[in-house]
């Protein structure tokens, strides 16, 4: 039986004032949670200030980590590094649509194993977030929302429609049982402390009047009354009904949320995206560690109390599961990035922001809060408990050109542009988010020595005609509901007879096809020959293909192979899309515009390679394949084998040379390929595509690329991927790194007896430095893999950091003029800077 939301409500305003009175009854003791692995969870409830976790406030830093988009190998290191870079919770949606492909029929399998996958996080000591939608964008196809629940009768996604809620409830009450089985939840002691019904509703709740305002009250009293111990959420939803917590997604949340729509609620931003995912098309995405790291000190500043980064891990769009248009990497600017490598500064410097937020804990969830202005630009959120040593400050210079020295309390502090410290005593400066303190990186991708040895064969994929796909419907049939997302692809034929008067006389004109389409991309054959390819793009998705044909006197054969690259995934009546051609005419005869829109088509799904599965061992035996000599073909299936590449390393392959198609390695997607969509710097999207370590035998992986564009492998190769390139860029204005302090008893205390900026360098996993490819003490400029001299430079430089950090994992130079001084100074009067750069290896 339903229970009233207004009787939900009251209990849990309950629950929460008794929750806090013991919190209050408590003190202000050492409330912090040692995070031991597996750890234990309680009751969660939450007041104005924070979630409540066994009754005690927390602090919540959070990352997104997909388990669809890794493979259950890698994720105890994605969730061990996760851990490392001072994260606590992981935040993952539920994907309807690859649970229930079929309706009725599940699958919990491999990296869709939503249990293991939650339950290693709670080995790794960190909390859970489950968003369970069920529509959740994500950038996923189709949104999350299986292609079966299109065609249910009378249905309307995410309204106050029967049908849709009907289904949307089973998911529902399925996911929430399963987890509730596995005691997942945190009062059954599982790592699952908050839960999320539907996805920025606000979005679209205007599309659907009414509707939409009684969608989004059933949605929260369905998951309300699931009764599982933890608060609901809502992100982008003003109205969210109580209890449901309203969150904030976007990049600046500290200063656009409008906050809490109830004063007894938390301020929770559940979305800080840490770049753009990106469609074909794109040109690369940016977001800098100091952006993300003001954000989020800012958010902290004016009484957040949990922000998670979208994406902190992104991954792989692994087979067809990429949303329209959007490339098989997936936020791969993450901290850490597709391959799972942490992308420096952004990890580090994240990491070191946790820990002064750490750092500041007592006064951030139990000290008053106030603010002092100072200038226009700038200003001081502090939190102190009176007649304690309770305080911590965030100095803030909202200016994103000019610099600030700010006095406060009778201390001058320095502020770069746009900028905030933070002083978790209020009087010491532990970290500033536009100093990067921390060390940086670059990515280098190394041809594989033993995996390159790549002899081609091909199998030219048959265009069908009349003859094999007969005429079974006046028009071309609309392409969504053609394909039902089983594939990508699909033949429409049809013929055309032209007499010798039909044709143009004059060699120098010919005929023209002219295909209208509502998306999303299409070939165009005629008598069997190659003619063209034409598309549309994230943003429109129809397109007009035009181009010449040979037409002849006699019957014609005109094929066109249709396709999507995902489905929809947002906006309002996502049902009501639609894709495919439209329009279809010759242009140029004698005897004028011919119309074949009405001539009478034929329809077959799929690609025959596809249906004989020629990507797998035993599929690939049912076609002949030949050498690749000779005219590149379009339409065409290569194939090859491959070693395993030397080391431990991730692994990629480089479609260099290629257009547009799908990778195989041993019968496993990795996803689709697109090298011929140039982004408008002229240069391929996407370019490399990852190849996960447990895709791959020993030797002998069967690799099988389909490529739809005239187009040769030889270029093809197979790479390894590291981030072995290390550099730190320090200079005397920087501050000590946060490590060089710590609270023990409650008192905030120096690690060392002199604290002193530094350059830290610290080697990947089981490497060392082998070498110093540049250092300088001087003034140097250049980004990681790039540096370069100054007009100055200590010429002991390389020699000192050698003798720092050669041979070992880890080392620290500090800056300290007397270490690099020199008679051949040529500017002691500048501010100096020290950068570096090593290569680490095994």
């Amino acid at each position: 039986m339903a229970v009233p939301m207004s009787r939900v409500l009251l209990i849990s305003l309950v629950f929460v004032v008794i929750t806090a009175a013991l919190v209050h009854a408590k003190g202000h003791g050492n409330h912090h949670r040692h995070h031991n692995q597996s750890l234990q969870v309680g009751p969660v409830t939450y007041d104005g200030r924070s979630l409540i976790i066994n009754g005690k406030r927390e602090l919540l830093f959070s990352g997104s980590i997909h388990y669809t988009r890794s493979t259950p190998e890698m994720w105890p290191d994605i969730l061990e590094k996760a851990k490392r870079g001072g994260l606590n919770v992981i935040q993952t949606y539920v994907f309807w649509n690859i649970h229930e492909p079929v309706q009725g029929q599940y699958n919990f399998e491999g990296n869709y194993d939503l249990v293991k996958f939650i339950k290693l996080v709670q080995e790794h000591g960190m909390y859970v977030t489950i968003r369970l939608g069920p529509f959740i964008q994500a950038e996923w196809n189709h949104g999350g929302l299986p292609y079966w629940l299109r065609e249910v009768p009378g249905i309307i996604f995410r309204s106050d429609n029967t049908a849709y809620k009907y289904h949307m409830k089973n998911f529902v009450d399925m996911i929430v049982n399963k987890l509730r089985d596995a005691k997942l939840f945190a009062p059954q002691g599982g790592p699952i402390v908050l839960a999320q019904i539907e996805n920025e509703y606000n979005m679209v709740q205007l599309a659907y009047r009414e509707l939409g305002n009684s969608y989004v009250k059933w949605a929260a009293e369905i998951a309300v009354n699931q009764n599982i111990g933890v608060p609901w959420i809502m992100c982008k939803q003003k109205d969210a009904p109580d209890p449901v917590i309203n969150a904030c997604n976007g990049r600046h949340c500290g200063d656009t949320f409008t906050g809490p729509n109830k004063p007894n609620k938390p301020s929770l931003w559940t979305e800080n995206w840490t770049a753009q995912y990106r469609v074909f098309g794109d040109p690369p995405s940016q977001r800098s560690a100091e952006d993300i790291a003001f954000s989020v000190a800012r958010f902290f500043s004016k009484n957040g109390a949990l922000t998670n980064y979208y994406m902190y891990h992104g991954g792989t769009n692994f087979g067809r599961t990429s949303s329209i248009f959007t490339t098989t990497r997936y936020y791969d600017e993450a901290p850490l990035d597709e391959y799972g490598l942490p992308r420096d500064p952004k990890w580090s410097h994240l990491k070191d922001l946790h820990k002064a937020l750490k750092l500041s804990r007592k006064a951030l969830l139990w000290g008053v809060p106030g603010v002092q202005k100072i200038s226009k630009d700038t200003e001081v959120h502090f939190y102190e408990t009176a007649a304690t040593n309770i305080c911590a400050a965030f100095l803030t210079n909202n200016n994103f050109q000019t610099e600030a020295t700010v006095t406060w309390r009778g201390v001058d502090y320095y502020l770069p542009p746009r900028s905030i410290s933070i002083l978790p005593d209020c009087k010491t400066v532990v970290f500033n988010t536009q100093r990067v303190v921390s060390q940086l990186n670059s990515r280098n991708f190394v041809r594989s020595k033993v995996a390159n040895n790549l002899k081609w064969t091909k199998y030219v994929e048959p265009v069908p005609s009349t003859l094999q796909v007969p005429v079974n419907n006046p028009t071309p049939l609309e392409l969504y509901s053609l394909l039902k997302d089983t594939t990508d692809y699909a033949w429409y034929t049809t013929k055309l007879a032209l007499s010798p008067q039909d044709l143009p006389m004059k060699e120098s004109i010919r005929p023209v096809l002219r295909i209208a389409s509502l998306g999303h991309a299409l070939h165009a054959f005629v008598n069997g020959e190659y003619i063209g390819f034409a598309h549309g793009s994230h943003d429109e998705k129809s397109f007009v293909f035009e181009k010449p044909v040979p037409l002849k006197a006699g019957v014609n054969q005109i094929s066109l192979l249709a396709m999507t690259i995902g489905l929809p995934d947002s906006g309002a009546y996502m049902e009501h899309r639609y894709a495919g051609p439209n329009l279809v005419a010759v242009l140029g005869l004698n005897t004028g515009t011919l119309d074949l829109t009405r001539n009478g088509w034929g329809h077959q799904l799929g690609l025959s390679g596809e249906k004989l599965q020629v990507f797998t061992e035993e599929g690939s035996k049912q076609v002949q394949w030949h050498k690749t000599k000779g005219a590149a073909e379009g339409l065409t299936w290569y194939r090859t084998s491959f070693d395993a590449p030397e080391g431990h390393d991730p692994v990629a392959i480089r479609m260099a040379g290629m257009g547009k198609g799908m990778i195989w390695v041993n019968g496993k997607s990795i996803g689709r390929h697109w090298t011929s969509f140039l982004s408008p710097l002229g240069e391929p999207t996407q370019a490399e595509y990852h190849i996960p370590r447990s895709f791959i035998k020993p030797k002998q992986n069967l690799l099988v690329v389909l490529e739809e564009q005239p187009a040769k492998p030889k270029p093809i190769e197979i790479l390894t991927v590291n981030r072995d390139t290390i550099c730190s860029f320090i200079t005397e204005y920087h501050p000590p790194n946060v490590n060089s302090w710590e609270r023990k008893d409650s008192v905030f205390q120096p690690v060392f007896d002199v604290v002193k900026s530094s350059s830290d360098i610290k080697c990947p996993k089981n490497k060392k430095v082998v070498a110093v490819e540049f250092a300088s003490f001087g003034d140097p400029t250049g980004i990681c893999g790039s540096l370069v001299l100054g007009k100055c430079n200590s010429p002991v430089s390389k020699e000192v950091v050698e003798r720092h950090c050669l041979g070992k994992t880890s080392c620290s130079v500090p800056i300290d003029r007397n270490l690099f001084a020199s008679k051949t100074d040529g500017c002691p009067d500048i501010k100096k800077t020290l950068a570096i750069q090593v290569k680490c290896a095994i």
